[in-house]
């Protein structure tokens, strides 16, 4: 009998042979229990190995949160593929990118989803095969992918996975890069097993808990609120919600023990009244995704007066990095703590020296939490993860092979007792409703539009969304540019947590730095309030 877990798929299995009968899932008033689960996700990996899934070949799974969402993710990895969660909110040409980017083999998704993909999926060449999660028969696709329904997959005879040890990847999860395109980081069995344990013994999470999943699967702290389950033999409720309201209506009819959510979710929640039955049985609920307001932790803290804060920090590239004992949230409510279990948290110079006690310096993460780079991005991959220099190394001269740790990109503070300080990001990444947004992305469907000659987009502090988004253009030619234009058409572009909340409309050209390109860090400084990352 199992009792320890190694492989990503396993997390689930060890807790169904300890209590089977155990709910695992619950999903719009439905259950699933840990071994129906385990029945599920061997069924659908037989299916994937039927449809001749190659060894570490990617499995995209496009769909909100349900129990085939995570029957899919947890099956690819069992039948020893690799699954690429898309977040639901993207857009089809952004799907696409991501299908041709890490060549996708197999989608599975919905009737209505793939509907709205049109086009878009016949420029993905890898695709070979489409499942389709909807009871009835699927049409065929024509000369394009083959296209099986989700019960046919699943009732596929049962084949010999292909073997796979934790160095292994399990996923690929796409987080937007300071390029304009997402990257894909690229995570090994060990990383989200060993994640899954390290959160789950900080956060003493047991078979007694019921989690509540309202973050994008597709997010690592998404994904993390699945394994961290599994591993403690938890249930987990899946909630597509639209209102925040709706999140307290889920808390306080399955009884949740555990939230964990991203500051946006959390102001808003504070500004609501809560059922008093919540107070009564929420054990924690944790921040992350970006710092939380003092004055809505401290609304929070006035509602759950016996609710444990946990304010924590991640990397996508290092799945989980530092947490803040509950204990220390009255001295320092502004940390994001210290390393989490598992895990050694340095705060280097550029030189690659240690920091003093205060002084700014970059993250950067080793230990085994620590991701296998970027999919199919030697270049990014070469700046963010490196070995450390050899005066942080003693005692390895003889080895030959360095260790690799992630370097952030993220400017932090570690004070005279260890507690570390989140200060800014070294890129000009844009952090807004708990995403993180490229600029460039943004930029690049202002100019297809063809109203613009040139754009900048910049975050400038929010209250409650992190950062807005502010992006200065200049017109096209010929172009009587107004923003109700450029509004309409980033909506019909981007997910809604990309569309800028306004545009500062300048005559051009703007101003360029030594290298020829846009001076953002002179346009930045022209903006009210600010302070663009």
């Amino acid at each position: 009998m199992m009792t320890q877990s190694s492989l990503l798929h396993e997390l689930q299995l060890a807790s169904a042979q300890r209590a089977p009968d155990a709910v695992a899932l619950r999903f719009d008033a439905r259950s699933m229990s840990y071994a129906q689960l385990t029945l599920g996700i061997r069924a659908f990996a037989g299916g994937l190995l039927e449809l001749g899934l190659a060894r570490a070949e990617r499995v995209g799974v496009y769909l909100d949160k349900r129990f085939e969402t995570v029957i899919s993710m947890f099956g690819a990895a069992a039948a020893g593929g690799v699954f690429v969660p898309l977040n639901p909110l993207l857009k089809p040409e952004q799907v696409a990118y991501i299908l041709r980017d890490c060549n996708v083999r197999v989608l599975v998704t919905s009737d209505r989803r793939l509907a709205l993909l049109g086009n878009a999926i016949h420029a993905c060449p890898d695709l070979r095969h489409i499942v389709l999660i909807d009871d009835h028969e699927p049409e065929g696709a024509g000369a394009g992918p083959a296209v099986h329904a989700w019960r046919e997959v699943c009732g596929a005879a049962a084949h010999q996975a292909h073997r796979v040890v934790d160095a292994d990847m399990a996923a690929i999860l796409y987080t937007s890069g300071s390029t304009g395109r997402p990257k894909g980081v690229v995570l090994s069995h060990r990383n989200m097993v060993l994640g899954a344990k390290s959160v789950s013994s900080y956060l003493e999470n047991t078979a007694g808990d019921t989690l509540l999943a309202v973050l994008p699967l597709s997010f690592d702290a998404g994904f993390s609120q699945l394994t961290t389950a599994f591993h403690a033999g938890a249930r987990v409720v899946l909630l597509n919600y639209l209102l925040p309201r709706d999140v307290l209506t889920a808390m306080e009819r399955e009884r949740v023990t555990g939230l964990t959510a991203v500051p946006p979710l959390y102001i808003q929640l504070s500004q609501l009244p809560w059922p008093e039955s919540i107070a009564a049985h929420l054990r924690y609920f944790a921040n992350t995704g970006g710092r939380m307001p003092l004055e809505t932790l401290t609304r929070l803290r006035a509602m759950l007066p016996a609710a444990k804060p946990f304010l924590m920090y991640g990397l996508t590239e290092a799945f989980r990095a530092t947490y803040l004992p509950p204990a220390e949230v009255d001295a320092r409510p502004d940390s994001i703590g210290k390393a989490i279990p598992n895990a050694e948290i340095l705060v280097l110079r550029e030189d690659g020296t240690r920091c003093d006690a205060n002084e700014p310096g970059e993250l950067v993460q080793r230990g085994a939490l620590v991701a296998l780079g970027y999919w199919n991005d030697a270049e990014k991959t070469a700046e963010r993860f490196k070995p450390l220099p050899a005066a942080l190394r003693p005692g390895e001269a003889g080895l030959t092979l360095s260790e690799i740790a992630v370097f952030s990109g993220d400017t932090v503070r570690e004070d005279e007792e260890g507690f570390l300080y989140f200060i800014g990001r070294c890129d000009e990444m844009i952090k807004t409703s708990g995403y993180r947004v490229s600029p460039t992305e943004i930029e690049e469907v202002l100019y297809a539009t063809g109203l613009v000659t040139e754009a900048a987009a910049f975050g400038v502090p929010h209250p409650s969304l992190g950062h807005a988004i502010v992006v200065i253009v200049t017109p096209g030619s010929g172009v009587a540019l107004e923003k109700p234009a450029l509004i309409t058409a980033c909506r019909e572009r981007l997910p809604l947590y990309m569309v800028p909340q306004t545009f500062d409309i300048r005559t051009g050209p703007l101003p360029r730095n030594a290298n020829g390109k846009i001076d953002r860090k002179l346009l930045a400084s022209t903006l009210p309030g600010a302070a663009a990352e």
